[in-house]
């Protein structure tokens, strides 16, 4: 994956709407002391760039009869399968995020159900049949920690580059997100 360099008004930017993301293009350019299409032009490169990814609504599934919230690791019986098997698991609506991790198993996924039955339901007609020698589940309880990512300060961004040369940094500088526009 690329890592893109982000200088000081990239990082306002997503600071600002990664703490509320409906602010106005207008009263980020008036925080930012640049203009509101220097705002539209710099959220739509960074997007093209995939720093950002989206701007939809969270919906909580709780309030639309969600009320279980599990992590299942899935071990297939046979791992020439897991393409097939990530397709499939696709067209299970419940299945929000589908993971290839270290570890023991071979898939990791989180999904909701309405309670503790219709998980029992997906588990056994839904995920079963994809193949599985085994599955575990964890059902989560209550979110402690929901929250995005620090935006990184510009000496944290260097201090992960410290074998780069200063000509590879400035290189950086001139092909950096906002400072062509």
């Amino acid at each position: 994956m690329t890592r893109h360099y982000l200088d000081s008004l990239d990082r306002k930017i997503l600071k600002l709407i990664g703490e509320n993301a409906r602010i106005p293009f207008l009263e980020v350019a008036r925080e930012c002391e640049v203009s509101g299409a220097a705002i539209h032009q710099r959220i739509q490169k960074l997007t093209s760039l995939g720093v950002l990814k989206g701007s939809g609504f969270v919906i909580d599934p709780e309030k639309i009869g969600y009320e279980t919230c599990a992590y299942v690791e899935l071990y297939l019986k046979d791992p020439s399968t897991f393409d097939d098997v990530v397709e499939k698991l696709r067209q299970i609506p419940e299945v929000t995020e589908c993971h290839f991790t270290t570890g023991g198993c071979d898939l990791f996924i989180k999904l909701y159900a309405k309670n503790n039955h219709h998980m029992l339901n997906i588990i056994h007609d839904q995920l079963q049949p994809l193949g599985l020698s085994r599955s575990e589940t964890i059902v989560s309880l209550n979110v402690a920690i929901d929250r995005q990512l620090p935006i990184p300060s510009e000496e944290d961004a260097t201090d992960d580059d410290d074998d780069e040369s200063e000509d590879e940094m400035a290189d950086k500088t001139e092909e950096g997100v906002g400072d062509d526009l």
